[in-house]
């Protein structure tokens, strides 16, 4: 019975992928790219000019707890990864679906699987700023039938009995939700250098009823999770199943936008990778976390020497690496012992967080600097910088950017500011490379 279910499996991600017709050709070595445009930067709908760059940073950490708590219900549950809480969404990217083109303003998800806008007519939809895009408007624009193994795949997917269309329901841990059509579509890509990329038969859910806590300044969801629905998954060998993105930091200019690469090998000298951990039901990218190093000082997130085969297997992917979380959480053991190392050897005075969220803050007049902290992913050491690890919550006040998980480690995105983070899905492979995103 389970090779079957295997099997079946297997032929409706072969039946997903020949549905796509790419009239590009395969991207080479360095692929082609689009802007990452951050929530709260200038160019983002959902930019506030009357918030100061620390309220800001405050917000960033509030929906990373709140992330926090989706993640870790998931996990409970052997989620399929659509337990997403919108809101929480750092970045966002442009795509154009239908013919003509009609531009989407979506939160990039390394979290979840489903591509999905508002579409008219809508029963209940939230505010936004950009056109709800208009199906009878695009000569493109084609149902599912409730039959195909496209409408199969999707995960309690449902059908219209009435028109034999397949339907979707996505109900999130926040009390948001989104249910409409899934069907197909042509889905273009705005390369930064180059000419736009478009691809035909996408598979994307058309929301009509859509409520709950989203923001105005983005239409949807596009989905970069490991599931086969998924916006890199749907690209396929065009792009080799590779995925890279480039992160600016805080300290670069505010009009600097970061970078989605499909295709790119991330490769070179200081390049290192880890291997995915795959773990059924679930759509997120798992890696192995076996230790933190602070300067020389190694904390092992276990005791090598009393691990035992099955132990090292029961702590394989213990750790999600996530675009959409600001914070990085490790687990509680681990966390507590990276706290005790930086109080032994930062010697600045301690003051308490302004929001009573993080546990390890110091009065600094200059950023603060502290010994390189090195995180040790299974086969790679990925070594941050203080802009990496330190984050300003009040003017001359820096906090640890890390807090305690209690079930699954979260790998958050100021970790991964000026690094080229590449996923490879045929490798099952991440990689990090140190760069510097505002020029990349």
């Amino acid at each position: 019975m389970a090779i079957s279910m295997v099997f079946i499996a297997f032929m409706i991600a072969i039946s997903i992928i020949s549905m796509s017709k790419f009239p590009f050709t395969e991207a080479g070595t360095s692929g082609f790219s689009i802007d990452l445009i951050h929530r709260d930067s200038p160019q983002s709908p959902s930019y506030n000019s009357s918030l100061v760059p620390l309220q800001r940073s405050i917000n960033g950490l509030i929906r990373s707890y709140n992330r926090l708590n989706r993640f870790t219900t998931d996990y409970s549950k052997k989620s399929t990864g659509t337990d997403i809480i919108s809101d929480n969404g750092e970045y966002l990217m442009k795509f154009y679906l239908g013919t003509p083109p009609v531009p989407i303003l979506a939160i990039f998800d390394t979290g979840s699987d489903l591509i999905w806008t508002q579409c008219q007519p809508c029963i209940q939809c939230f505010k936004q700023k950009y056109p709800v895009f208009n199906p009878a408007n695009s000569s493109t624009y084609e149902k599912l039938a409730c039959g195909s193994s496209s409408c199969k795949a999707f995960p309690d997917s449902t059908c219209d009995k009435n028109n034999k269309t397949c339907l979707y329901s996505q109900y999130y841990a926040d009390g948001s939700f989104t249910n409409g059509v899934i069907v197909n579509e042509t889905f273009t890509l705005g390369a930064t250098k180059g000419r736009n990329i478009s691809f035909s038969n996408a598979i994307i859910g058309c929301g009509v009823e859509n409520d709950g806590i989203f923001n105005a300044g983005e239409s949807g969801i596009a989905g970069f999770g490991i599931g086969n629905v998924s916006l890199i998954s749907q690209l396929s060998s065009s792009v080799k199943r590779r995925f890279s993105y480039c992160l600016v930091s805080d300290s670069s200019e505010a009009s600097n936008s970061g970078t989605l690469n499909f295709g790119k090998k991330v490769s070179g000298p200081r390049a290192v990778s880890t291997p995915m951990v795959l773990k059924t039901g679930s759509t997120f990218y798992y890696l192995t976390l076996e230790g933190i190093s602070l300067g020389n000082k190694r904390l092992d997130f276990f005791d090598p020497s009393i691990m035992t085969n099955a132990t090292k297997a029961s702590k394989e992917g213990n750790m999600i690496i996530d675009s959409g979380t600001t914070l990085t959480f490790l687990p509680t053991d681990l966390y507590s012992k990276l706290i005790k190392a930086l109080e032994r050897t930062i010697k600045l005075r301690r003051v308490n967080d302004p929001l009573i969220i993080l546990d390890l803050c110091y009065y600094s007049k200059k950023y603060i600097k502290v010994p390189v902290i090195t995180v040790h992913f299974k086969g790679a050491d990925v070594k941050l910088k203080s802009e990496n690890t330190f984050i300003e919550l009040k003017k001359n006040v820096y906090c640890l950017a890390f807090g305690p998980a209690v079930e699954v480690g979260l790998f958050g995105n100021f970790a991964q500011r000026n690094f080229q983070v590449g996923y490879d899905l045929i490798k099952k492979t991440v990689s990090f490379k140190p760069t510097n995103c505002s020029r990349s």
